[in-house]
């Protein structure tokens, strides 16, 4: 297959979208990115990029662009509420390259804005809510909000856990509330402290509530996260500094004087959801990618990591097979049973003393 004459329009321009425009644009291909939102910002906190996403992003020569808004990071750190060491470990697969190379810890908006400045020019179509798609005839057509449509040879739908081209095209994978809420914030080092001492992740586990400290020292600041159970699935919660203090309440006190000095106007506040796994995700033409195809609970720290690897798959099958129709059969073979299984165990992010302390008597997303 001539790359060089494939038309792809992505629907998408978050991190797996950002990735496979940029993997498909050094073959090519003749991409065009349609996001919805009228400015690229990536709202939230720290992410950790592993290091089969960064040996990716070297082979596709953007290494020194994440490199420079990012920390690498040696190990990680699972505790106690009061800091007592349960788990300390080097990342996994620092080793497997050729060079050493590090996960590292970067702020989701800083991320998503190093992918978007490392594509051609143009590339990226902002204001481009998809209202429908249409996959009948010889080659997809897309519709848009704003009256305007698109057609392409591939269309990959790379628009989230409540995407529209797997609503449309695939059925099924409505959101499903985890039982847990997540408040998340960046604060500058003067404010965390004492906690950033290098650039390691660290994890506090105390009943139903886990803590998040991932230094971003490049930046002069901490991502702090508290990830808690809690029944209220409202899509973004009303939650005061009280409730939020509570959360904490018997963690080291480094981290309850965080919690108290939070300007709650900064904090990002939402219930948490994931998807069950989608049977196919790809026709002949249309493709789904990342959270579209298996948004994921946070607990594992793979979903990022997971849509660039997506991204790099389904790159490699259009270089490597003869149709798209095959590439994308490749791509889903050799994905979906990595993430159907990543989607299991992040499920498996509390006890069933702590779930039922919540929820007694039910079930996860009853």
């Amino acid at each position: 297959m001539d790359i060089t004459d494939l038309t792809v329009a992505v629907v998408g321009a978050g991190y797996g979208g950002a990735a496979v425009a940029k993997g498909l644009s050094l073959l090519g291909a003749d991409v065009t990115v349609h996001e919805q939102a009228g400015t690229t910002r990536e709202v939230g906190a720290g992410i950790g990029l592993r290091p089969s996403t960064m040996d990716r992003f070297r082979q596709w020569g953007v290494f020194d662009a994440i490199d420079a808004v990012s920390s690498p990071s040696d190990y990680f750190e699972i505790l106690t509420a009061t800091g007592e060491p349960i788990v300390k470990d080097s990342w996994p697969g620092m080793d497997d390259y050729d060079v050493t190379t590090h996960t590292h810890l970067i702020h989701r908006g800083d991320f998503i804005e190093a992918l978007l400045g490392v594509l051609p020019e143009g590339i990226v179509q902002l204001g481009r809510k998809l209202a429908d798609v249409d996959d009948s005839g010889d080659r997809p057509v897309l519709s848009f909000a704003d009256g305007t449509t698109a057609t392409a040879d591939l269309v990959i739908g790379a628009d989230g856990i409540r995407s529209t081209v797997r609503r449309q095209l695939f059925g099924g994978g409505e959101p499903v509330f985890a039982g847990e809420h997540a408040y998340r914030v960046v604060i500058g080092v003067g404010d965390a402290h004492g906690t950033v001492v290098d650039d390691n992740l660290r994890m506090y586990i105390g009943r139903g509530t886990k803590v998040y400290l991932l230094p971003l020292r490049h930046r002069d600041g901490l991502s702090f996260d508290i990830t808690c159970l809690n029944p209220d699935g409202s899509w973004s919660p009303a939650v005061s500094k009280d409730e939020l203090v509570a959360t904490v309440e018997g963690f080291d006190e480094r981290i309850v004087a965080i919690a108290r000095g939070l300007d709650m106007d900064a904090v990002n506040i939402r219930a948490v959801y994931d998807i069950e796994p989608v049977p196919h995700w790809h026709t002949d033409a249309v493709v789904l990618l990342g959270d579209a195809a298996h948004a994921m609970l946070h607990h594992q720290g793979q979903g990022a990591n997971s849509a660039i690897l997506d991204a790099g798959a389904l790159v490699d099958a259009l270089r490597d097979e003869d149709t798209v129709p095959a590439a994308l059969a490749a791509y889903q073979a050799t994905r979906k049973p990595v993430t159907d299984e990543l989607q299991r165990i992040s499920r498996q992010g509390w006890s069933e003393d702590e779930l039922d302390d919540v929820f007694p008597g039910q079930k996860r997303g009853a």
